[in-house]
């Protein structure tokens, strides 16, 4: 406050009045209706310490309130968000971003440097659109290889969750459901993402973030050239509904000449292959963790190439990649081929056992494929079909049957008893 409020009259003339912070899209959540209280000249910045118009808002009913904790100045320096202090095109750490850019940090930390550093920014700001950085970032190249792995396409609304209430911790919490504060553990103390400072995310240093994206970043997959080189297609995942040929097209056709765009919609991905293995190769470099179509980060993978040579391998337990599948223990063996020889038996894939077996009829058992049924007696084929001399005779009717031949056994006189008189008995 010294700084602000004293005798410099150039920190005081020139306190910042705006009418709307600069903000990242995860800051401003979800819902475009937002609500903020300005509050004019309210406080000082956390890093040049000049007056400047203070915003608080929320971003939903369940979310927490944010605050601008930088002035405008010091946000178009770095290129950040007020409130978070994350890069506004890399959704990243300021320390990763100009690690990814090679840029060095040059924001003095005394007091008279750091007034006379702002006040040529201020000037180089003026003369600039306001557009686009200044100063040694606004001269770094406009891409890096890393920034595009690990940048976030997508807003990640899961920060703005409100705190953890400190009074449910202690199990003194009163409020129940409407507690506008999360109850739930809190991380681990020695984790070093619970210490952050707004000053060292600012100048890049001793950002725990940071950190862990760097570590991240040298762990990350690579996209590994296959050996085989008539292989000159490349695997597209992640497509979704949005994305058309021409998109893909617009973005390969740089790389080299395309034989042909294979989009398959239920599996939402795509196949695009090369008339050259070169230019398959650039596309996969110049496109791996970096293609973003629509806003949606897109997987980039070699195609495979299906042989007999592959099939073989499978067949015989091993993998492409030559990894030998043990077998299941506890399985049952496969069934044995059918019998060639015997023309009866050709049709007998389950080696049943034949229909005139004591089994088999004892059972009531259907016979198999291809081999008739013996009708039971006195059920037969119709009169036209006997006309063959070398069928077997049919049974006579029931008139014409001696007396006392029993066809079924409820027509034994014996047997049926006091029913005998039903059916005709003595």
């Amino acid at each position: 406050m010294a700084t602000s409020l004293g005798s410099n009259t150039y920190n005081r003339q020139n306190w910042e009045d705006s009418d709307f912070p600069i903000l990242c899209q995860t800051c401003l959540g979800e819902n475009p209706y937002i609500r903020m209280t300005k509050e004019k000249f309210g406080k000082e910045c956390k890093i040049c310490e000049r007056i400047f118009f203070v915003l608080r808002f929320c971003t939903g009913v369940f979310f927490c309130f944010y605050i601008s904790y930088v002035c405008q100045t010091c946000s178009k320096m770095k290129n950040v968000c007020q409130t978070c202090l994350l890069d506004l095109e890399y959704g990243l750490p300021i320390q990763v971003r100009d690690t990814g850019l090679s840029v060095k940090d040059e924001v003095p930390r005394s007091d008279v440097n750091k007034e006379y550093y702002t006040q040529n920014m201020e000037r180089e700001i003026a003369n600039s659109d306001g557009t686009r950085p200044v100063g040694l970032l606004g001269k770094a190249p406009s891409s890096s290889d890393m920034l595009l792995k690990l940048a976030r396409t997508t807003p990640y609304y899961k920060r703005n969750r409100p705190h953890i209430c400190s009074f449910w911790v202690k199990g003194e919490c009163k409020r129940g459901e409407e507690c506008p504060y999360r109850h739930e553990k809190p991380t681990d103390p020695d984790d070093p993402l619970a210490d952050q400072n707004i000053k060292d995310r600012f100048y890049g240093i001793n950002d725990p973030v940071a950190d862990k994206l760097l570590n991240r970043a040298t762990t990350m997959p690579r996209l590994d050239i296959p050996e085989d080189k008539s292989i000159t297609t490349l695997y597209i995942g992640g497509l979704g509904e949005d994305v058309t040929d021409s998109e893909l097209r617009n973005h390969f056709y740089q790389f080299g000449e395309i034989r042909t765009i294979t989009i398959v919609q239920r599996q939402q991905c795509a196949f695009i292959q090369f008339a050259t293995r070169q230019a398959a190769e650039t596309a996969a470099e110049k496109s791996f963790n970096k293609l973003i179509i629509n806003g949606r980060r897109l997987n980039v993978k070699w195609g495979r190439l299906v042989s007999n040579r592959a099939r073989k391998k499978e067949n015989d337990g091993v993998t492409e990649s030559g990894i030998r599948l043990e077998p299941v223990p506890g399985l049952p063996g496969g069934l044995p081929p059918p019998p060639l020889s015997d023309e009866d038996a050709s049709t007998n894939y389950f080696n049943l056992a034949p229909t005139n077996s004591p089994v088999v009829m004892n059972l009531g058992l259907p016979p198999p494929p291809g081999v008739a049924m013996p009708p039971p007696p006195g059920f037969g084929p119709p009169m036209f079909h006997t006309m063959d001399p070398m069928a077997p005779p049919m049974p006579p009717p029931m008139a014409m049957r001696p007396p006392g031949q029993v066809h079924y056994p409820s027509q034994d006189p014996q047997r049926m008893g006091a029913h005998a008189s039903r059916h005709g008995g003595p």
